[in-house]
């Protein structure tokens, strides 16, 4: 086997030789994009679907549900844009889609209005959502890249020339490991998850990790009695007959498309191939770890590959959503549908099973939606995408459900963050974490049920590189090196960044940059480089050209 397998290997070679004769040296992105699959389905081969078996609970309950721990829900979302949500505002941008399932955790408990993400890219905000830190205060700093991302970026910028080229640091690469899943976040890191474990709760993980596969670093490693992972990012075999697509023209979502693949993984195991779409997948399970564990306290933490690309809807939905023209959004929309519909069924198992009333259920994004999906308003009103530490990057849907403990229908105004999320639900628990390591979220169940007096937090920091931002009382400073630039924003009275007042308060630009140099005395150097920055406009999509005068950031990474 291990001969034939060699053989195929040799043979796509040859072929992709062959064929980088015939296209020439200019053709070299295409040439990656027909050779990757085939090279990474004979390196590593997925297995049929196999069936998961989870542990089962007690069959009956040491203590009434009203007396036991509270059980705790993590609904983690992936790229979802604050106007995705239509408790918020429009619904799956144009308006149109309502999402009932996730807007009844704000009408039954609470809607953060200024909920934000740890970070404006999905690894770090990860960091610190297992964590309570921010992620810097360990050197996750970046998101986790291969090596050969450097030399892909370069050929997309030769092959389409942007008017911002990427700025790509070669002689950097050699201080990265050849495998990207060796970095992540370190393995003597204390998760909420081992918190939860060690106070006696069942832990289960369902979807993405992205917070490294090296020794210690798996979510089996972190605190998490089983793990159903994400192994690869399609929802669907793209010809599958119960799939719709919508591709980009872009070099970036053809490589996204080319290296996709239909997989999980439990507990560290051979990869296979899930059954049905992915959202629903993951949903099944979710629903089964609940009803495995109606009868003790558990955690879970459903990391949603929804609704990042490549932009895969079920066909059913996209069906539903007929009165959408517009292609590409109407599976955008359908893939919020699909996740509508995995919260619903989520809630409903809490419910079936007589343990709602005693579990905590947040739900929040990690990030901003994404301009390389080429959609307009999926962040409106906010400015700005994810990779980018404009409100449309960090500023997310956040909300919180706790019947016991949180009344309905509260709408909390003051800054809530991802770091918060540790110390709530330790609090909930009531575990106390070790007092060794600083935390630097706090426990917001106090100030949403009116028992605490003044905010969670006065100052919020976020940092990537030299791109950094930090939010006081009110005042936001965004600053950069590329381009050298300061934005200064009085969100109380300008709440979708439209007034740069950085020329008129030199001032609070200088108190604030001032609070950025403490925080950053506290923070850990990066635990690797940076090594491409690229450009993000700030009210274009990624399918817009740049013209001269359009607001920009790069996004060192």
């Amino acid at each position: 086997m291990q001969g034939r397998a060699l053989m195929r290997i040799v043979l796509s070679l040859a072929v992709a030789i062959s064929l980088a004769a015939g296209f020439g040296w200019t053709q070299r992105l295409d040439l990656l994009v027909w050779v990757s699959p085939k090279l990474l389905e004979l390196r590593d081969p997925i297995a049929p679907n196999r069936p998961v078996t989870w542990p089962q609970g007690p069959d009956v309950a040491a203590r009434p549900v009203g007396e036991r721990p509270p059980n705790v829900v993590v609904i983690l979302l992936d790229d979802l844009g604050f106007n995705d949500v239509s408790f918020y505002n429009g619904g799956a941008a144009d308006g149109s889609l309502m999402t009932p399932n996730i807007d009844s955790i704000a009408h039954e408990g609470v809607a953060f209005e200024m909920g934000y993400a740890a970070n404006a890219v999905c690894a770090p905000s990860r960091a610190s959502i297992m964590t309570g830190r921010y992620s810097t205060r360990f050197g996750f700093e970046y998101t986790p890249a291969r090596k050969t991302a450097a030399t892909i970026a370069q050929w997309m910028s030769d092959q389409e020339a942007p008017a911002l080229p990427p700025v790509i640091h070669h002689d950097r690469l050699d201080e990265l490991p050849d495998d990207m899943f060796s970095l992540g976040m370190p393995a003597e890191e204390l998760t909420v998850a081992e918190l939860l474990q060690q106070a006696g709760y069942y832990t289960a993980h369902i979807g993405k990790w992205h917070l490294g596969n090296g020794p210690g670093m798996r979510p089996e490693d972190q605190g998490f009695d089983n793990s159903l992972s994400m192994a690869g990012t399609a929802y669907l075999p793209p010809d599958s007959p119960e799939v719709v697509n919508a591709r980009l023209p872009t070099a970036i979502d053809r490589m996204v498309w080319a290296s996709m693949r239909y997989a999980a993984q439990f507990d560290g195991g051979e990869k296979f191939e899930p059954n049905g779409y992915l959202t629903d997948y993951y949903t099944d399970h979710a629903v089964t770890v609940i009803e495995s564990n109606r009868n003790r306290p558990f955690f879970l933490y459903l990391a949603h590959w929804g609704v990042h690309n490549p932009l895969q809807a079920k066909r059913e939905d996209y069906e539903a959503l007929a009165h959408i023209e517009d292609h590409t959004l109407r599976v955008y929309a359908a893939m919020i549908l699909s996740i509508d519909r995995s919260v619903g069924r989520v809630l409903r198992a809490l419910e079936e099973t007589g343990v709602a009333d005693n579990t905590l259920v947040i739900l929040t994004s990690d990030n901003g939606g994404a301009d390389y999906i080429g959609l307009p308003d999926v962040n409106h009103p906010y400015r700005g995408w994810k990779l980018t530490h404009f409100e449309g990057g960090t500023h997310v849907p956040f909300m919180a459900r706790w019947p016991r403990v949180i009344p309905a229908g509260t709408r909390f105004s003051a800054p809530v963050q991802h770091i918060d999320l540790l110390p709530t639900i330790a609090s909930a628990a009531r575990i106390e974490p070790p007092a060794d390591r600083p935390i630097d979220g706090v426990d917001f169940i106090p100030y949403v049920a009116g028992e605490a007096q003044g905010v969670p937090h006065d100052v919020l920091f976020w940092r990537e590189g030299y791109l950094q931002s930090v939010q006081h009382r009110g005042w936001k400073l965004i600053t950069t090196e590329r381009p050298e630039k300061d934005w200064l924003f009085d969100l109380a009275a300008d709440p979708t960044e439209q007034r740069n007042l950085a020329l008129l308060e030199p001032e609070r630009v200088a108190a604030m940059k001032s609070l950025l140099a403490e925080h950053n005395a506290r923070q850990q150097p990066p635990a690797w480089p940076s090594f491409i920055e690229t450009a993000r406009l700030i009210d274009k999509h990624q399918l817009e050209g740049y013209e001269p005068g359009d607001e920009y950031t790069y996004w060192p990474n």
